[in-house]
């Protein structure tokens, strides 16, 4: 049944959602993916999903609808809802709204973020968040400069916050040929994420250009155009290094 009495219905924006993830969290997962997103990442494989106030409206209601209808079988797969985007701190009293109806339907919830808008994930919202996914583009400022075009302190400032209240973190790096497999950067980022002690697991992404074909129907220029997709090699070898901080790595 779903817990309209407990839950206020929130206006969202959609880009997209996927009814069967497997990539998003554990288990079989409802992901929900928001419109809007505030970084300017040479790498997105989604540049459409950028704008905000754009895509799909909808309001909270609707979704839990969806979501209520898969009850039983998310919670038998050991799956639930993923809020991702886009950047789903976009459009944070939207998402509080969902993860609070999943946490009364007793569905997992988690967050895939990049952790730049951390300071707009109020404690509501976060004692409905079961796990973050937390994406770390970078661990030099310069370079995620670069790679972002914003400032990394906020994503540090966040993933602080995160292991100061225990919330579980899956840590995840897309290693881009020349840009973010600097060794010495890889292993900077295996060590903070060795000090904070909420990080379950590491995902290293390889980088792909499935994405590329929408760089070009949207007309903007895609800087990493002639960027190879990482070696094998490469990405065991990155693998290894976040593997020294004793966490299981994928």
């Amino acid at each position: 049944m779903l817990p309209t009495e407990t839950v206020e219905n929130v206006k969202g924006w959609l880009h997209s959602v996927e009814s069967t993830g497997t990539l998003d969290g554990p288990g079989i997962r409802r992901v929900l993916f928001l419109q809007g997103c505030p970084l300017e990442c040479l790498y997105c494989h989604n540049p459409d999903a950028r704008p905000f106030r754009c895509g799909r409206e909808t309001d909270s209601y609707t979704q839990l609808r969806e979501i209520a209808r898969n009850r039983d079988f998310l919670i038998r797969a050991g799956g639930g809802v993923t809020a991702s985007g886009g950047e789903p701190l976009g459009q944070p009293d939207f998402v509080r709204s969902l993860f609070t109806g999943c946490r009364e339907m007793g569905i997992h919830t988690a967050l895939d973020t990049s952790g730049f808008l951390g300071a707009r994930a109020d404690e509501r919202l976060l004692s409905v968040t079961d796990l973050v996914l937390l994406d770390i583009k970078h661990i030099r400022p310069d370079r995620y400069l670069e790679l972002t075009g914003r400032e990394l302190e906020p994503t540090l400032v966040f993933a602080r916050r995160l292991a100061a209240r225990g919330i579980p973190v899956w840590l995840r790096y897309v290693l881009v040929p020349g840009y973010t497999d600097d060794p010495e950067a890889v292993d900077g980022l295996a060590e903070f994420v060795r000090g904070l002690g909420n990080v379950e697991r590491v995902e290293v992404l390889p980088y792909h250009k499935m994405g590329d074909w929408k760089w070009a129907e949207l007309g903007v220029e895609n800087r990493l155009a002639g960027t190879p997709e990482p070696t094998d090699e490469a990405v065991e070898d990155a693998r290894g290094r976040f593997r020294r901080t004793g966490l299981p790595v994928f």
